[in-house]
């Protein structure tokens, strides 16, 4: 069991008021909040060894090379991959996106095909958009239901010799439902396709083991996993980013420049051009240490409890609707009330100290397909609590009666 309290005094912000009132921070989906030791090692790598890495034969320099390249194992151990240069420092998920996006532009020609799904996040469809309007692709949908579920038949349907990446979310943004990757890997290496995994929804709820998944590619975000926001990761099998071309030219990753020819770095350098977030990437080291230290096995029973809290109490709501009821989900409960526009809602609860976050979520198409504008999202943390829960509950009744 976790001492939720203990944990709570781990994260400064949680103490704050909001409009008066105790912060009760519900928009885990958009960005976590920091613990006191990712905070505090941001300011000791500035303090004591702020030096450009993997230059410098000086000390700071080789202090900061170290620290750098132990995050870099740190987070191979994490997710299982087979290499530490399989381990790619970016920006966030959409670094890593666009980065294999622009491998695929040497890759893909006219006729050949490439799946997303209708539960993507729009930093997952519009790459793959522009990537096909650049080759000649085609771009194909997999179907969701009225429950939120991709409709697997559909998917079955829509492979074919001419697939060439699938990519689909692990866990949707929007209505927090965990979809069968598994699956969708197995599928889409029969026909010889690559697969890319969004997994920025899913890293700060349980650890993914990219060998075990078999996937092509998996990115992820660091600030939505308790690391600092401009912070993330890239994992791609080794012989994919062998095959593919650098992403961007400059400094790191080149191993030879004359003016008549440049070769390229070995990995993972050929992909890290330039002075990176040296102390992001060390500090995410740090946000795993925390949350492994925690225990996912213990991250997600504190989340099932407050997932099936937060249904039951909000149901209880005349009028209210969840969107996304699938068997399988992480903690984000999306719903909306008859009558009311979702701003609405999220601005008074606002006031009462609560934040949640309302709008189309950054994926247009889920809200098209349920003909709405847009849900109210909570998402909730393993810092979270049922009291924090049943306050929110009785802040949406006080609105939904204020805007009747």
């Amino acid at each position: 069991m976790l001492d939720i309290q203990k944990i709570r005094d781990d994260f400064p912000i949680l103490s704050e008021k909001v409009n008066g009132k105790p912060l009760v921070y519900f928009d885990n989906g958009a960005t976590s909040q920091k613990p006191q030791i990712v905070i505090d090692a941001i300011a000791t790598y500035y303090q004591e060894i702020n030096a450009n890495i993997h230059r410098g034969v000086h000390t700071l320099s080789q202090l900061a090379t170290d620290a750098y390249e132990i995050s870099r194992v740190k987070i191979q151990h994490h997710i299982n991959a087979k290499f530490s240069h399989e381990v790619l420092f970016t920006s966030g998920t959409t670094h890593g996106i666009n980065l294999v996006t622009n491998g695929f532009a040497s890759i893909l020609k006219p006729g050949d095909e490439v799946i997303v799904s209708s539960l993507e996040h729009h930093s997952n469809i519009v790459p793959w958009q522009m990537l096909c309007e650049k080759t000649g692709a085609t771009l194909k949908v997999i179907p969701m239901n009225e429950d939120g579920e991709l409709i697997m038949d559909a998917f079955d349907a829509l492979l074919s010799e001419k697939t060439k990446v699938v990519t689909v979310n692990h866990i949707s943004n929007a209505l927090g439902i965990i979809n069968p990757i598994k699956y969708i890997i197995e599928k889409a290496h029969v026909v010889g396709a690559a697969v890319l995994i969004d997994g920025a929804q899913a890293v700060p709820h349980l650890k993914p083991d990219v060998q075990d998944l078999d996937c092509d590619f998996y990115a992820f975000s660091g600030h939505k996993m308790c690391g600092p926001t401009g912070t993330g990761i890239l994992y791609g099998k080794e012989d994919w980013l062998n095959k593919l071309p650098p992403y961007q030219g400059g400094g790191e990753m080149i191993k030879e420049v004359t003016f008549e020819k440049t070769t390229y770095a070995d990995l993972p350098h050929k992909f890290e051009a330039g002075t990176p977030n040296i102390a992001g990437g060390i500090v995410l080291g740090t946000a795993v240490d925390y949350l492994n230290n925690i225990g996912f096995h213990n991250i997600q029973k504190q989340e099932e409890k407050l997932l099936e809290h937060a249904t039951k109490r909000l149901l209880e709501i005349e009028g209210l609707k969840i969107y996304g009821t699938g068997k399988n989900k992480a903690s984000v409960v999306s719903f909306n009330i008859d009558g009311i526009h979702p701003y609405d809602i999220g601005s008074i609860i606002d006031k009462l100290g609560i934040a949640v976050r309302t709008g189309h979520h950054c994926a247009q198409p889920i809200m098209n397909f349920f003909c709405i504008p847009g849900t109210i999202r909570a998402s909730f943390s393993f810092y979270n609590t049922i009291e924090e829960i049943d306050i929110m509950v009785e802040a949406v009744k006080k609105a939904k009666t204020m805007l009747s």
